[in-house]
């Protein structure tokens, strides 16, 4: 009998053991393919910056497969992710990122979005940067309506650098 229960202990530390293979093999699957579907909407995590011949400097960014161009950067030191918008007037913040990157609210103003008109309120930005493009006392808006993870790169910031595009490749030139 006691090598039947010894028998019945080693089955079970067996089956637990298998239980425990196939959770750790899903999370490691979970975690690479967050990876991947990360990479696949923002292929531009890790900027390069180029120096052309004319001493300007350049950031390449790749489109993403929604055919956007979306990219890591920073305002006032603190990591942030843009999607480039030349169909918007400024640098549009969601509410919620403004709180996170502490920018206060200025006065109130009537936008007219892609949603119909809303209320922004008027924000400055001390440093935009994406890669070693950088831009100090940059206009924006904080939309509490605009519901996305990303920042609006809008043209007070684009307007200040030249860009050019090609096929999956947009270049920032400053």
């Amino acid at each position: 009998m006691r090598a039947e229960d010894e028998i019945q202990g080693h089955k079970r530390m067996g089956t637990f053991m298998q239980a425990l293979a196939w959770l750790a093999l899903i999370a490691l699957g979970i975690v690479f393919f967050t990876d991947v579907l990360e990479k696949q909407y923002n292929p531009n995590q890790k900027l390069q910056t180029r120096h052309s011949d004319t001493g300007a400097r350049e950031v390449v960014l790749q489109r993403n497969k929604f055919g956007h161009y979306v990219t890591s950067g920073e305002i006032n030191g603190k990591p942030v992710t843009f999607m480039l918008d030349t169909g918007a007037t400024g640098v549009a913040i969601p509410e919620d990122i403004a709180s996170y990157l502490g920018i206060q609210r200025g006065r109130a103003f009537p936008t007219q979005t892609a949603n119909g008109r809303a209320v922004s309120y008027a924000a400055n930005l001390d440093r935009v940067s994406v890669g070693a493009i950088e831009l100090q006392n940059v206009r924006a808006a904080i939309a509490p309506g605009l519901q996305t993870e990303e920042i609006l790169l809008g043209m007070s910031f684009l307007k200040h650098i030249e860009f050019s595009q090609k096929g999956n490749t947009l270049i920032l030139r400053q």
